[in-house]
């Protein structure tokens, strides 16, 4: 399951959402996915304007991470990512930019998260490999593989909206500090939204997928490599937080 499954989720998010859908999605089991990143269900669930995204997996949750490659050139990101139907705009970032999706992610060779430190020893710049929260706007990229997505880039000189939590890189992701929960077969994280925009419903799926930075570290920096798993199957965006 590789990047030949992007373009529909492309598709998807361009037409009107949210959509009517499933308040979760039960995904089928499969056999040659890394079972730490095969994905059994995907859910959300509300309380108040806070919502609690959470994957279900085949074996203990964030189990597996990224071996390093001892640079910021080529280094991988594993990830278990909610794309969701919400505008950018819903957490900081300049609106109608792309998919904006909810992500935990894991690499060994940067750090990402300036106000964190997740480890709890001190330096809050040696956390990358530990699973950590970001919110990133995924957009089609060309450059990165036909029908791939990247994070979307800042290009030089550019100003646009960031969330007071961006982490400094030319790159539309926010480290908003919400800690992944993992436990047993489970990753949960929880965000606070705007009433609007839960009130408004929000169509989301489940997926896990690889990452890479660039061998150049320039645009685009960083591609989806490969997609793991999707829990819908197909990108539609089926689950539902009312």
């Amino acid at each position: 399951m590789i990047l030949h499954h992007l373009p529909t989720l492309c598709l998807v998010l361009s037409a009107t959402l949210p959509l009517p859908g499933l308040a979760d999605i039960a995904a089928v089991p499969t056999a040659d996915i890394r079972p730490a990143f095969d994905i059994l269900s995907a859910t959300a669930l509300r309380d108040g304007n806070d919502v609690t995204f959470r994957m279900t997996l085949a074996a203990p949750a964030g189990a597996d991470t990224p071996a390093s490659v001892g640079a910021l050139a080529k280094a991988p990101v594993w990830s278990y990512v909610w794309p969701t139907s919400l505008d950018p705009s819903t957490v900081g970032f300049e609106g109608g930019t792309g998919i904006l999706a909810l992500a935990a992610t894991s690499h060994p060779d940067f750090d990402d998260t300036p106000l964190e430190d997740e480890t709890d020893d001190g330096d809050a710049a040696n956390d990358g490999a530990a699973w950590h929260s970001h919110w990133v706007v995924l957009t089609p990229t060309p450059d990165c593989g036909d029908g791939a997505l990247a994070v979307r880039d800042i290009p030089e000189g550019a100003t646009p909206s960031l969330p007071e939590t961006w982490p400094g890189l030319p790159l539309f992701i926010d480290s908003p500090g919400f800690k992944p929960i993992l436990q047993g077969q489970d990753i949960e994280i929880t965000v606070t939204l705007p009433a609007t925009a839960v009130s408004a419903g929000i169509g989301y799926d489940g997926v896990t997928a690889a990452l890479r930075v660039n061998g150049s570290v320039h645009a685009p920096l960083l591609c989806v490599t490969d997609v793991f798993d999707v829990a819908s199957g197909d990108l539609s965006l089926p689950g539902r937080v009312d």
